[in-house]
């Protein structure tokens, strides 16, 4: 397989893959794409590359941004915004954990503790709060262990990860 061949299937897999993280497919794209571009893309790059419209490119380079997962960056002499994707994969991990812990997480969190506060009597009442009780303690978990693996080095977190799998 030729090199071109390669990244573009890279591309297309990483638009597949990133919709299970939670991100939109052109997203996804835009990231591989940047992922595997040894220089940094201007909008016009990934315009023509990916096949998208302006306002998708800016939408979605802008979203990269936010989330960490690129950056923009000054090449001389040119006045267009160009970007850089970060390569560090466990950076990159990292960032995506963060914003889905934000995202998803910690909203579910703070719709529990409302619902805790149920005021009826019986056992219907308390089996709804033991329900929430339960949800709670398993996203307090679910949300230290994100927390955990967002805070830990690269070594670590590959040496759990590899005790878990093994």
């Amino acid at each position: 397989m030729k090199l071109a061949e390669a990244k573009r299937k890279f591309i297309d897999t990483w638009g597949t893959f990133g919709t299970k993280w939670g991100i939109n497919r052109t997203m996804a794209l835009v990231h591989g794409l940047l992922l595997v571009s040894e220089e940094p893309l201007s909008s016009e790059d990934i315009m023509e590359d990916l096949k998208i419209s302006r306002g998708n490119v800016n939408m979605n380079v802008r979203a990269l941004v936010n989330w960490g997962l690129a950056q923009k960056v000054v090449v001389s002499g040119e006045r267009m915004e160009y970007f850089v994707a970060e390569k560090d994969i466990h950076k990159v991990a990292t960032y995506i954990m963060r914003e889905r812990k934000k995202r998803e997480l910690e909203p579910i969190r703070s719709s529990l503790m409302t619902l805790k506060n149920v005021d009826d009597k019986g056992k219907a009442s308390q089996n709804f709060k033991n329900l929430i009780k339960d949800i709670d303690e398993f996203a307090g978990f679910a949300d230290r262990a994100l927390e955990r693996m967002i805070n830990t080095d690269k070594a670590w977190l590959i040496k759990m990860m590899t005790k878990a799998f093994n």
